[in-house]
């Protein structure tokens, strides 16, 4: 074995020391992968979902490469006072030079630590709404929604936003203590239509295509909402009604799935538009315009005043 150091040393020009040290830092690194390895191979067996799969499989490498780091330090540079020395100077100059990537890992560190969002939830920052599907040192990915697409469905764009957003933008959570989304439908009707009859069918129309909770899961929701002060009376949909310029507005409120919004829409004014139909005594209101020709209107007042003459 020494023999093979004082070659080493003589042929390469690296002192014992040295190779001490890369023989001890590669032991560390083989150690540190094979033990990433073994914790994803079980992760693998007890989760079933992808999501926590990939919660867990980021959390392995933040950690493994995080004890990476501490005992290479420690290797190279004799003990943790170095290092303490070393990061000291070492921080100085990355705050003047690398402020951006600085303040993209302490959002990070946000992230992690408060967790205003997670992979999966969707959220709405600065101008960007978008379903996060990846959390880095750096930035976070979106897969982005809306723009020019309606009802905030997929634009089939990713969108990647530097942490240091969350310190300076404020961001909407779209599943933050509420899973659910209310939705709105308003339909405005004649003043002469029957109104009555008009909010029945729209009250029924809302309770077929609401979001059905059952007794158990409604609790779950109310304490999980409660616990972030959200307080709902009632998870039932309602009809509202307000009158109009042009007519009676009826405005149906119900509960949303956040993939469904679209498609609820769809369905209600579907079966809007065929009951509605069906009924003759209600139509809907719009704004409309009149026109007419002043000569015209001159000409039949004209006419109307003008004395009938009879022939002698």
């Amino acid at each position: 074995m020494r023999k093979i150091e004082h070659w080493i040393e003589e042929t390469l020009n690296l002192s014992a020391e040295t190779q001490e040290n890369i023989l001890m830092s590669v032991v560390v690194l083989l150690a540190l992968w094979v033990a990433s390895r073994l914790l994803l191979r079980v992760a693998a067996r007890q989760q079933t979902d992808s999501r926590k799969q990939y919660q867990w499989r980021k959390t392995t490498n933040y950690t493994i490469t995080g004890l990476g780091i501490i005992f290479l330090a420690n290797i190279w540079f004799d003990g943790f006072q170095s290092i303490a020395t070393f990061l000291g100077l070492f921080a100085v100059g990355l705050v003047v030079a690398l402020r951006d990537p600085i303040l993209n890992m302490f959002g990070w560190v946000f992230l992690m630590w408060k967790r205003p969002f997670k992979v999966g939830d969707r959220i709405k920052i600065s101008n960007h709404t978008g379903d996060v599907i990846d959390i880095t040192f750096f930035q976070f990915t979106l897969n982005e929604l809306g723009e020019w697409i309606d009802s905030e469905q997929a634009t089939g764009r990713v969108v990647h936003i530097p942490n240091s957003h969350v310190f300076t933008q404020p961001q909407v959570n779209y599943n933050y203590g509420f899973p659910y989304l209310w939705h709105e439908v308003q339909v405005r009707i004649t003043f002469e239509s029957n109104w009555q009859k008009a909010k029945t069918i729209l009250e029924a129309i809302g309770n077929r295509n609401t979001e059905k909770l059952s007794k158990e899961a409604e609790q779950r929701v109310r304490i999980e909402s409660q616990r972030h002060l959200i307080f709902y009376r009632s998870f039932d949909p309602k009809v509202f009604m307000k009158v109009r310029e042009n007519g009676i507005q009826l405005t149906i409120r119900y509960l949303s799935n956040l993939n469904g919004r679209r498609d609820s829409e769809n369905h209600i004014w579907e079966e809007i538009l065929t009951q509605f139909q069906a009924a003759p005594d209600i139509h809907f209101a719009y704004p409309t315009t009149r026109f007419y020709n002043s000569q015209e209107e001159q000409g039949k007042e004209i006419s109307a005043k003008r004395p009938s003459s009879s022939m002698y």
